[in-house]
């Protein structure tokens, strides 16, 4: 048996050590779970955008393509639609009334398209006045739907500011793809389909991107 002094110091050493280890230790977990927050930030600050919560325009590109690439190589259907929103008045939104209103606007419009679309769609920002949506495995049909939606909840909502009503004018255009798609040519065309086709009074336009 070790003399009692030797044990009591022992003990004491112990303590002591226990005693300035664990704030150090308490302190390095708090560090951790700030780095982890950070990490998380910096994650969600990468993949959506600051005003309307959705997806940007990197992430949903990368979520389409990573849908068509997978169902390609499981042999299953690739098929689906992306419809772009696009806001005519937005420019004129901001200049008159200041950034803050256009951002309330998107808000809005963003709420009102997440509100419209199936559980599983994707919703995104995809420039300064234009949203995107991504319709895995949906037919004409199913889109021109959600179009429909979408135009009557748009023009059933209220827009002012300080009582003056705000002009909120929107195009919708889309794209059907069954396979092997590039995005940019997908939304290069439901772009084009909204510009030429996609004003209020007209059922919304969709061209189909040819088989690769």
């Amino acid at each position: 048996m070790p003399d009692r002094p030797f044990l009591v110091g022992f003990v004491g050493a112990a303590l002591i050590s226990a005693f300035v280890a664990f704030p150090l230790l308490f302190a390095l977990q708090l560090n951790n779970g700030v780095v982890r927050r950070l990490q998380e930030n910096v994650t969600q600050a990468a993949r959506y955008d600051g005003v309307t919560k959705t997806l940007n325009g990197t992430a949903f590109a990368a979520a389409v393509e990573h849908f068509i690439d997978r169902r390609k190589h499981a042999a299953t259907d690739a098929g689906g639609i992306v419809i772009v929103v696009i806001i005519d008045t937005l420019d004129d939104i901001g200049r008159r009334y200041g950034p803050q209103w256009a951002d309330t606007v998107m808000q809005s419009l963003a709420s009102i398209i997440q509100s419209s679309v199936r559980h599983g769609d994707l919703v995104a920002r995809l420039a300064t006045n234009e949203l995107g949506v991504f319709l895995p495995g949906a037919t004409v049909e199913n889109a021109r739907d959600i179009g429909t939606r979408i135009r009557t909840r748009v023009s059933a909502a209220t827009f002012s500011t300080d009582g003056a009503p705000l002009s909120v004018a929107i195009r919708l255009g889309g794209t059907s793809f069954d396979g092997p798609a590039d995005f940019n040519q997908l939304r290069q065309l439901a772009d084009q389909m909204a510009f030429e086709r996609g004003d209020e009074s007209d059922d919304i336009p969709i061209g189909a991107l040819p088989a690769a």
